[in-house]
């Protein structure tokens, strides 16, 4: 893959690293020492990293803490967290208000039941007790992987119900709300670095592998998506600009090498 024009002028370009984590920056549900090091080399340059993750708030706030990064998305989109290492303190920004987050908790655990009795070879993700705004239904991470006619009639009852259903790599999230990544990512640049995302498309790329990047794929001409894409495309009318040569986090370190070149 190659950035357009001037290989040198885009990439200078580049101010912003927005990435998914699941089989983005992981290999088989593991973090390679070779992917994690692209991610601080990155951000050692100077570049702003964001992961945009389906992933829990409980996890997303030891990568706020712990990892080179900037701030990170989670839960496709209902949350933004940011740590201040000087301050030592930590801003979470949530799409719902509390009681929000409990009413929709309600429901979701009510639909999380009704799931898993009609598809009894699916499961609850492990680490839903984590999160606070979304329910994960595990496909292919510690169960299946099953069929695409069974992640299908999840995501139908999902939106039988009124819910938002994404797929990723390994889950299908639902929530009860208007939020996706790219909603909070707009707001997350706004709040934080006082920038209009939608003005600044060309200074960002975006590193993803599966459905629920969709909305990340539509918005940036420069988006990425690493190797392991290439199953998934018959489910995303709106595809990434570019595929790398390599899957997970060898693919992602693949682009973390064009950009620092």
């Amino acid at each position: 893959m190659r950035l357009p024009g001037s290989p040198s002028e885009a990439r200078r370009r580049i101010r912003f690293v927005l990435l998914d984590i699941d089989d983005t920056l992981t290999t088989e549900g593991r973090l390679s020492a070779d992917a994690y090091a692209a991610l601080e080399r990155l951000s050692q340059h100077g570049l702003r990293v964001i992961p945009v993750t389906g992933r829990p708030a409980g996890w997303c706030d030891m990568i706020a803490r712990f990892w080179p990064v900037d701030a990170v998305i989670g839960e496709n989109g209902a949350f933004y967290f940011r740590y201040d290492h000087a301050a030592r303190t930590m801003t979470r920004r949530f799409w719902l208000s509390d009681e929000e987050r409990e009413a929709a908790g309600r429901r979701l655990a009510r639909l999380g039941e009704e799931i898993v009795a009609a598809l009894p070879r699916t499961r609850i993700a492990a680490d839903q007790p984590f999160r606070v705004a979304d329910l994960a239904i595990d496909f292919a991470e510690d169960t299946g992987p099953l069929s695409s006619a069974e992640i299908d009639r999840i995501v139908a009852m999902f939106r039988a119900a009124g819910a938002e259903a994404k797929i990723s790599s390994i889950h299908v999230n639902g929530w009860f709300g208007d939020w996706d990544k790219l909603a909070m990512t707009r707001r997350l640049f706004a709040e934080v670095f006082a920038i209009d995302l939608d003005a600044c498309r060309d200074e960002v790329v975006f590193v993803g592998d599966s459905p629920n990047d969709e909305p990340m794929f539509a918005s940036f001409p420069h988006a990425v998506a690493v190797a392991n894409i290439r199953p998934h495309l018959d489910r995303i009318r709106s595809r990434p600009a570019y595929v790398t040569e390599r899957k997970g986090g060898a693919g992602f370190a693949e682009v973390a090498a064009l950009l620092l070149a």
